[in-house]
């Protein structure tokens, strides 16, 4: 039964290692007793939950004017969408917000992002397409810091983690930030497609390394992706899982929890 257990949350995307740690975890003083399908799904809940519980964080607020948000990720993994919803609650929390259209190369990504600070309410900022997405965060951060907003979202563009001149240039961002404030940017958020199974480790790894990322976003957990990889994420890395994409409207972006999330990985009832 551990055997077919460790194939099925494999083939859930949670990876070997989380795997056969789970299911170790599990089997501590029960070998040889009998349990019952509902019995089992409650000890992988309560174990999933366990792994997930450190990492289940808000984005922190710092005192910072303006906090400097840089959101990170491959080509569409929600990333625009994303930065709407979440400066739609930091608007609806009182904050006053400035987003940047740091994806310079997509026409159609500074028009998504427009229409997304259109129903938060919120500025956004733009340049030429094709302009140097670092000097457009220059600009942003001094007209942030003139207005004294609190919270500055920049997106960037969407880049595959293999590619490393993309990655080069948004080591440049950083690097252009952190001449404007040397503690920005204040958090580096990564956001996830759930749909993309174990490639999600690697993405982290090297956003890791290059942006230094502070925390995740995992999206599309609406549709059949059930996002086993998260857990094999906070097992890895033990980085803040911020929020959870579940639909495309403006208040589908839901705090991560992970009583919830073990219960619809398991497909336990949740009470």
């Amino acid at each position: 039964m551990l055997e077919q257990l460790e194939e099925l949350l494999i083939t859930a995307d949670m990876g070997v290692d989380t795997a056969l740690r789970v299911t170790a975890n599990m089997a501590e003083g029960r070998m040889g007793k009998r349990l019952s399908s509902q019995e089992i799904k409650e000890l992988l809940a309560t174990e999933i939950a366990r792994i997930m519980e450190p990492v289940a964080k808000p984005m922190p607020l710092y005192p910072n004017r303006p906090q400097v948000v840089l959101v990170v990720g491959v080509n569409g993994s929600g990333k625009t969408t994303t930065i709407g919803k979440l400066a739609s609650q930091f608007k609806a929390a009182g904050k006053s917000v400035v987003i940047a259209a740091g994806d310079t190369f997509r026409a159609a990504a500074v028009e998504q992002l427009q229409i997304w600070g259109d129903r938060a309410g919120v500025p956004v900022l733009t340049a030429p397409e094709g302009s140097d997405p670092a000097s457009l965060a220059w600009d942003a951060m001094d007209k942030a810091q003139k207005d004294g907003a609190d919270l500055l979202m920049i997106d960037t563009a969407g880049r595959l983690q293999n590619r490393a001149d993309l990655m080069e240039e948004l080591a440049k961002i950083v690097r252009v930030i952190r001449k404007k404030d040397e503690s920005a940017p204040h958090n580096t958020l990564l956001v996830l497609d759930a749909t993309t199974g174990q490639n999600a480790l690697s993405q982290v790894q090297t956003f890791q390394k290059l942006a230094d990322v502070s925390g995740l976003v995992m999206t599309k957990l609406d549709g059949t992706a059930k996002g086993g990889v998260l857990v094999a994420l906070a097992d890895k890395f033990g980085l803040p899982i911020h929020a959870i994409g579940v639909g495309e409207q403006i208040d589908d972006l839901a705090p991560f929890d992970p009583e919830e999330f073990a219960a619809a990985l398991t497909g336990l009832d949740a009470r």
